[in-house]
This record gives structure tokens, C-alpha cells and sequence, in this order.
């Protein structure tokens, strides 16, 4: 006779693989190369400033929110009659979308635009008493206000360092390779790691005005710049720092 066969055991089943934990970056810089860098950003502009008139926190969520595809020259002149008659989400309801679409029809999108403002009001009188809130959570739920509008608000309204990533943070990041990223949310996130805390209030601004001014778009003026030294780019084109002076008042236009 033929022996019984012990029953098949069911296979074991693989644990499943964990995702390989992303690693951060490298980058080429030091830590007192860092600390060098914001420090002499410091002493170029010692209190820089953003252009976008307003007169509390919540003209200044409206203005950022309609700087988006414009100029702060441009939303300025557009809100400079648009907030002497409404300077509270309450007045800006009031105006109602029609009105606010006038003020404001020589901005870009001004049509969209007109319909976040006053969405944008009447969910801070609903939901926060008519108060602009102080939380990214909370502001990124106003209609027509992303992270990087948030961060604008929280930095200028309230005091908090932040650090809202532009086209000209963007581009120093990966040019720098000071604080690379495929994304704004990713360069964001590499600054703040980097950025030591008693540099961050201004970081933002510096950062704004040196790629505006300096580390330019299409050709960065390495002769023009005060961290040449320091630079870790492969496309600058002097290792000479220009001399370390304050500069004339610049604001963020």
C-alpha cells in the first residue's frame, strides 16, 4: 500500500515589501556656507519689502490672491479704489462679484478673479467670523488661495516665517543646487531644511530679490552677485564676489 501523503502546506505568504524611504538630497554646501550666504543677504537688505499695498490681512489675501498672472503694479493701481470702499470681507459682499469685477477689470483672469474674492469673503464671514485665520490648513481653504498665497499671507500679515516658492525661488534652488526639487512643494521643503531659524523672516524676500536683481532668468549677473564665492552653480561665471554693500531700498514687484 501506498503511504499517505502529508496535506500540502499552503505556500507562506511574502511579507510585503516596504517602500524604499526617500532620501534626501545631497547638496554641495556646508552649513557655515549657508549661514555665510543668508548673512550677507542680510547686510545687502537689511529690511526688505513686499509691493502689494493693503491695509490689513484680509486686503492683503485679496491682493496676493489677484497678483497671480499679474503685477504688483498692475493689482495695486486695479485695488487702490477697490479697498477704500471695501476693506472687510462684509463690504466686499456687499459690493457683490458685478462691482468687484469693474475695479479690478484691467488684472488678468479678473472675471475668475472677481468670483474667488468674494467666494473667498463670504467663507471667512461664515466659517471664521470674518477674521483672515493664521493656519496654512485653514487659508489654503479660501477660494483662489494656494499654499504659496498662504505662506505670502502668514509671512506679511502675521509674522510667521515662512517660505512661499515663486518662479525666482524655484529657479535658485535647482540653479544653486542649494535646495533642489522637481516641484515648488519639494524646493520649499529643501529650503526649510536648510534655513537656519534666526535667517528665515526675510529668506523669502532675499531669495525673491536675488533672482529678480541678480540671478536673472535668462543670464544670472554673477558680477553683480555677493555669494560668487560661495555659489556652487555650473553655470556662474565668476568666483569674485561683488563688494559687500547695503543696497537701495528694493521692493517686491
Amino acid at each position: 500500500m501506498d503511504k499517505p501523503t502529508p496535506k500540502d502546506k499552503p505556500p507562506k505568504k511574502a511579507a510585503p515589501r516596504k517602500a524604499p524611504a526617500k532620501r534626501t538630497p545631497r547638496i554641495p554646501y556646508t552649513r557655515a556656507e549657508i549661514e555665510e550666504i543668508f548673512r550677507r543677504f542680510s547686510i545687502q537688505r537689511p529690511e526688505p519689502k513686499g509691493e502689494l499695498a493693503h491695509v490689513n490681512p484680509f486686503t492683503l489675501v485679496v491682493a496676493v490672491a489677484l497678483s497671480a498672472q499679474a503685477t504688483d503694479a498692475g493689482v495695486n493701481k486695479a485695488t487702490k479704489d477697490l479697498f477704500r470702499v471695501a476693506d472687510t470681507p462684509q463690504k466686499m459682499l456687499a459690493l457683490g462679484e458685478e462691482r468687484v469685477r469693474e475695479y479690478i477689470r484691467t488684472i488678468g483672469l479678473y472675471r475668475n478673479k472677481a468670483k474667488n474674492v468674494i467666494a473667498l469673503s463670504r467663507k471667512l464671514v461664515e466659517d471664521f467670523g470674518g477674521e483672515v485665520p493664521r493656519s496654512l490648513e485653514e487659508l489654503v481653504t479660501l477660494p483662489g488661495v494656494g499654499r504659496k498665497t498662504a505662506n505670502v499671507v502668514m509671512s506679511m500679515a502675521f509674522g510667521i516665517p515662512t517660505l512661499a516658492v515663486d518662479t525666482h525661488i524655484f529657479r535658485i534652488g535647482n540653479r544653486l543646487r542649494i535646495a533642489p526639487g522637481k516641484t515648488p512643494d519639494e524646493v520649499e521643503a529643501a529650503f526649510m531644511r536648510i534655513i537656519p531659524d534666526h535667517w528665515l523672516y526675510h529668506a523669502h524676500h532675499w531669495l525673491i530679490l536675488h533672482g529678480r536683481y541678480c540671478c536673472k532668468a535668462r543670464k544670472p549677473e554673477c558680477e553683480r552677485c555677493v555669494i560668487a564665492d560661495l555659489c556652487k552653480s555650473k553655470e556662474k561665471t565668476t568666483d569674485i564676489p561683488a563688494p559687500l554693500v547695503e543696497l537701495p531700498a528694493q521692493v517686491i514687484g
